[in-house]
């Protein structure tokens, strides 16, 4: 396959990069919450919310029309594998310590870069692969999982992982002629109705004014990164989007610091400019690929 272009790449690697942004942003909101309210209520109410918000952005996009393009099979398979990510994510997350499976989950964009390259969906060079272990190093670095928090539900958290490299594939297959808005929407909606579902075996509370605006907050954040990380990998190169989702961690340091006052340690710093560095790499390495795809294609 082609290489992309320098445009949609740049555009790719912001849009992920503020995804990550947004979804720790909505994480924090969610932790806030979740004293409050069981898992099931915090995706059913937040997913509410989101759902609502997603359809505001089709809205203001004036893509109702396009609503039609929710029965395409890409557009049902993102959705349904975004609500398996979530229940695999909450199921794991209840029983792993946070360092372990944020690692574990952290294991995507590797998994979705050697899918692509198995799968002949583009060629990745082994700078970029280095890039992607040395962002993947400072990711271990920062959250240090303990060897004895590793269990079956390990598994389960690789199997999330997994599905999130899938969605992010089929999220690059899924045609331009569908907008981000109505994928959006389908993946709000979806993960709302698992959330509904889990709420039947659970013990709802009453929905206390902060708590649920907390989760009113992360409702929009959500959707809006839901949006972000479908615009990321429409038409842009995976290996070099999905590096930057090592970024998160980033953010989660400082929304640690302004939130909780967690000061991160050396280590955590380190881990963070491991990110960093292998993410200023990836794009020096992307605009060298850019240029020398420019001198092939030139006239002799």
């Amino acid at each position: 396959m082609a290489l992309a272009s320098l445009a949609s790449n740049r555009r790719g690697v912001w849009a992920m990069i503020a995804a990550m942004a947004l979804f720790v942003v909505n994480d924090a909101l969610v932790k806030l919450a979740t004293s409050s309210f069981p898992t099931g209520q915090v995706l059913a109410v937040r997913g509410l919310f989101a759902t609502l918000a997603a359809l505001v952005l089709v809205r203001a996009f004036g893509q109702f029309s396009d609503l039609r393009a929710l029965a395409r099979p890409l557009v049902l398979a993102r959705a349904l594998l975004e609500s398996l990510i979530a229940f695999t994510f909450i199921t794991a997350l209840a029983k792993l310590p946070l360092a372990n499976i944020t690692a574990i989950l952290q294991a995507a964009s590797l998994i979705v870069v050697a899918m692509a390259a198995m799968l002949g969906i583009e060629r990745v060079g082994w700078r970029r692969w280095l890039a992607i272990v040395v962002g993947f190093a400072g990711v271990l670095v920062i959250v240090r999982p303990a060897a004895d928090g590793f269990n079956i539900y390990a598994l389960v958290a690789l199997a999330s992982a997994i599905l999130v490299g899938v969605r992010d594939l089929v999220t690059r297959q899924i045609g331009s002629d569908i907008p981000s808005t109505v994928v959006t929407f389908s993946t709000t909606a979806m993960v709302c109705l698992i959330g509904w579902l889990i709420g039947l075996v659970e013990v709802w509370q009453p929905l206390h004014l902060k708590p649920t605006l907390f989760l009113i907050a992360a409702a929009v954040f959500v959707a809006l990164g839901n949006y972000a990380i479908i615009v990321a990998y429409r038409d842009a190169d995976v290996s070099l989007v999905s590096g930057f989702r090592y970024t998160v961690l980033v953010f989660a340091i400082i929304i640690g610091v302004m939130v909780w006052g967690d000061w991160p340690d050396l280590p955590a710093l380190a881990g963070a400019g491991l990110i960093v560095g292998s993410g200023l790499y990836t794009l020096h390495r992307q605009r060298v690929r850019a240029r020398e795809s420019q001198t092939e294609s030139q006239p002799a």
